[in-house]
């Protein structure tokens, strides 16, 4: 009984285990098969980067710097996309995305920290 490939139908020659006839085959089948399931996170995960650029942009002094609310919403900021909070003992909480993150301060202004 000879195996075919998942992909194309095509023969399949060489390991008795194998399941593809060649790697373009195989990475085609996988695409195809986690497409929908991935959207949603291959989505999340643009914004975050992108949101890490944004952060990333900016130059730190002392690990730290502050910029205005209208500054990131024009660079395109999603305020709504973070990986994580932190919160000081005094109740002060941080908003992360990944080791960079912002703290809202009054007036519209934020200081943007990095995690050391």
């Amino acid at each position: 009984m000879k195996k075919k490939c998942l992909e194309c139908g095509a023969e399949i020659i060489g390991r008795i285990d194998k399941k593809f006839c060649s790697d373009y085959c195989r990475n085609a089948y996988h695409n195809k098969v986690n497409k929908d399931s991935k959207n949603l996170i291959r989505n999340i995960n643009n914004r975050l980067r992108k949101n890490y650029r944004i952060l990333d942009g900016f130059e730190l002094k002392d690990g730290k710097t502050r910029t205005t609310r209208t500054r990131l919403l024009d660079k395109g900021f999603d305020f709504d996309f973070i990986t994580n909070l932190y919160t000081t003992k005094k109740g002060t909480t941080y908003y992360f995305v990944y080791d960079l993150g912002y703290l809202p301060l009054d007036n519209d202004y934020y200081m943007i920290v990095k995690r050391e």
